[in-house]
């Protein structure tokens, strides 16, 4: 999962460096220079203490893969491009795909009341499937009720089900009037991952993306794990994060003492690797890799996945956060976009505890970038994976002059 504030710094870092980036016409790219790239990401990593990260570019030039650290503290053990971490709140570009597919199917409206669907749902009769997807609901955040974090911190295999995260967030008054304004809410992606069950024979999750994404796009090393699992195929990267769970969770900075003392080195890290993440489920509970990522943001963004008319209605869907600033950052059907020109890059990310990742693709100039790191947040409290990202990208794109 993002939180909010995290999801729209990134965001708006983002935006800012890719229209500083632009000309009046398609941006030229810079040409790679593969050991200036690692250099970069040796010396962003370091400085954010990452244990470990992997990054993939891929341009006209070519393909470049740099890896970082270690995939578990105390050893030596480099990630790789096929080694399994967890991709948190890339996973809503999945749920929001099949969601898509099942409209394009006939299965449901997009227009259709969540209630048709769920019950129980606060304002359920006039939240529609749209609002859900491109997260105007007003619905609370489960995500922010301190409950789950202290839970996170106290019992971290707890095994939740999609119902017991929807009661806390109901248990809250709706932020907002469904459709009044955006608000990132990971409450809507686990009623999307309910309602594709629903439509699609009943099927869990797991099987519909196996069946409908993960299979035909050939990603062999990505699955949404069994309710009941907490571990990561062979190989994975342990997961890092200081302090509690709410620092990945929530919009709360560490502590000053957290700080100084994680950048002294006299505090490490907590290992969350085995957290389960079935409280995630539709909305950030993937497992995969930087190289299955790659091929799934190319495969979306490149309109393998619905048909003509439905993969302008996805690509239509991108609405400004702010709508005062029109040409500013957007999100649409679980995608968001920084817009350059005449170009664009559409993108996510995602966080839980112990794991920070980026994921883009702009069609015009075939640029991918797939970034993933073992450590959530730094002592100075940057996403990690979006700080690699902006370096990455200050490579790739040529500045105005």
């Amino acid at each position: 999962m993002v939180s909010n504030t995290i999801q729209r710094i990134a965001l708006a870092c983002l935006t800012g460096l890719l229209l500083s980036c632009a000309t009046p016409q398609s941006p030229a790219l810079k040409a790679i220079d593969p050991a200036a790239l690692q250099t970069s990401v040796d010396a962003t990593a370091k400085e954010l203490q990452v244990p470990g990260a992997v990054v993939i570019l891929s341009t006209r030039q070519g393909e470049f893969t740099v890896t970082y650290g270690t995939t578990t503290l105390g050893a030596k053990i480099p990630p790789r491009a096929d080694t399994h971490f967890r991709i948190a709140s890339n996973s809503k570009t999945m749920t929001a795909a099949v969601v898509v597919q099942l409209a394009e199917e006939g299965r449901l409206d997009l227009e259709d009341p969540v209630s048709k669907y769920v019950s129980g749902v606060p304002d359920g009769d006039q939240i529609t499937i749209v609002e859900l997807l491109n997260m105007r609901s007003g619905l609370y955040n489960y995500t922010d009720a301190p409950e789950i974090s202290a839970s996170l911190d106290r019992d971290p295999t707890k095994v939740w089900t999609p119902e017991e995260v929807l009661a806390i967030a109901f248990r809250h008054p709706p932020n907002l009037p469904p459709g009044t304004a955006y608000q990132y809410c990971n409450t809507n992606y686990v009623l999307l991952g309910l309602i594709a069950e629903n439509r699609d024979h009943g099927k869990p999750l797991a099987r519909i993306l196996q069946d409908r994404l993960f299979g035909p796009l050939g990603m062999k090393d990505t699955a949404l794990p069994a309710r009941t699992s907490n571990t990561l195929p062979e190989p994975y990267s342990h997961g890092y994060l200081y302090g509690s769970s709410s620092f990945a969770l929530v919009d709360q900075p560490y502590p000053p003492d957290i700080q100084s003392a994680a950048r002294a080195g006299t505090l490490e890290p907590s290992d969350d690797t085995g957290q389960n993440p079935s409280y995630a489920s539709a909305a950030g509970g993937v497992i995969s890799t930087a190289n299955d990522l790659v091929t799934w943001i190319q495969a979306l963004v490149g309109g393998r996945l619905f048909n003509a008319d439905y993969q302008r209605r996805w690509l239509d869907s991108l609405r400004p956060e702010d709508p005062s600033k029109p040409h500013g950052q957007q999100y649409g059907y679980g995608i968001a976009q920084a817009r350059f020109g005449p170009n664009a890059l559409y993108f996510h990310g995602g966080e839980l505890p112990g794991y920070n990742s980026f994921m883009g693709y702009d069609p015009v100039n075939r640029v991918t970038l797939v970034v993933w790191t073992n450590l959530t947040v730094s002592p100075d409290g940057k996403p990690t994976a979006n700080s690699l990202m902006l370096k990455v990208l200050d490579q790739v794109y040529v500045e105005r002059s």
